[in-house]
């Protein structure tokens, strides 16, 4: 079999490993396996390479192309092979960057030891300094952990569930508190200390709707590890059923929660909300049909707020303006005060949101329109 035909395989058997959850699906026009594209925070489309080290996997994640029980094509690429293959496309421009993970064959660090050689022959054989994100297996040790941090520009270790209980319900082989989230903590603690390429981030991912887990229960675990660790942020990953595995024939996740989560998510990460300013149904999900900033807005007593005097806290909190604009907004009224909505709409205000939420001068802005 040929290095190309292993990759598709193994690209294939990466489906659940992502870098953005908007174009995750989206294919390269180059006819080549391999290349995926990740959207930047400037929007901006970024081709990787992204392929599994392996497809072989000890594990028995329910949900899970890999797992043990599931019988199909397993192979492996070596490093020099795996190092080879990237700088190809990368040298004639194909992809940017590369993004490496794996199933764990038999052991969690000669799998870890495996990826490590892969990135140390670009970094040093080859002198390839552009950007790197590796997978950190679960189980991995301290050790591997801190050697792969000071190779990759990103690292992360997929959670893949908020609870111990919810993890047990896709894999019986897994400890969620030792294998898991101690591992993060790791990662967390050598941030700064091991990484000698800039821009060093770790992040994380869950798998949402192959377990019974609610979106209550997923926010309460990230507000949690955003208090206490400096993780950049989470991606969502919904889940779709594979033949052949235990969850074949379970419902399929549906984009629109991924969607909802991501937007609450953003409000704990960037907004720094509080999960109890959030709205749940009684099934403690999300609304479907409304956005998470919306659905707390309607239940807060702050508003309306006045544009020239309102805190930070309480200016993103606003929909329709974001973090960004907020800080804009108070470093223009220090000089000269806000009159009217137009000159929020220039700072990047979607004011059609915002302006039953808010007064300028005093004034709603929506009602002086009525009487002009």
């Amino acid at each position: 079999m040929s290095t190309l035909e292993k990759i598709k395989i193994l690209t294939d058997s990466a489906q659940y490993d992502l870098c953005d959850y908007v174009n995750h699906n989206k294919s390269s026009q180059v006819n080549l396996p391999g290349i995926y594209h990740a959207t930047g925070h400037n929007g901006c489309q970024i081709p990787l390479f992204k392929t599994l080290l392996t497809n072989k996997c000890k594990n028995d994640c329910k949900y899970c192309i890999n797992q043990s029980k599931r019988n199909f094509t397993r192979l492996e690429l070596a490093p020099q092979e795996l190092a080879h293959t990237f700088l190809n496309y990368y040298n004639r421009g194909l992809v940017n960057g590369l993004f490496l993970s794996s199933g764990i064959d038999k052991d969690e660090d000669l799998t870890m030891e495996k990826t490590i050689e892969t990135i140390r022959i670009l970094r040093k054989d080859y002198g390839y300094d552009d950007y790197i994100h590796l997978k950190i297996v679960p189980g991995a040790s301290k050790d591997s952990i801190k050697r792969a941090m000071a190779l990759a520009n990103r690292v992360s270790i997929n959670i893949e569930a908020a609870t111990p209980s919810g993890l047990a319900e896709l894999s019986s082989t897994k400890d969620y508190n030792k294998d898991i989230l101690k591992r993060l903590h790791w990662i967390d603690s050598l941030h700064g200390k091991s990484t000698t390429y800039p821009n060093s981030t770790h992040t994380t991912q869950l798998i949402v709707g192959a377990n019974d887990e609610s979106d209550r229960e997923i926010l309460h675990r990230m507000e949690k590890i955003y208090n206490k660790t400096k993780l950049k942020r989470t991606y969502f990953s919904a889940f779709s059923p594979i033949e052949e595995t235990e969850f074949e024939n379970k419902q399929a996740c549906s984009t629109d929660r991924t969607a909802k989560l991501y937007n609450a998510d953003s409000l704990l990460n960037d907004y720094h909300f509080k999960l109890k300013e959030l709205v749940f149904d009684e099934n403690n999900q999300l609304s479907l049909t409304q956005d998470p900033k919306i659905s707390a807005a309607e239940n807060m007593d702050i508003f309306p707020v006045e544009i020239n005097t309102a805190p930070f806290i309480e200016l993103i909190r606003v929909p329709g303006i974001g973090v960004k604009s907020a800080r804009k907004i108070i470093s223009i009224r220090k000089k000269m005060p806000f009159k009217n909505k137009n000159e929020l709409k220039k700072l990047g205000v979607v004011v059609d949101r915002a302006e039953k939420y808010i007064r300028i001068d005093g004034a709603y802005q929506s009602l002086l329109e009525n009487f002009q």
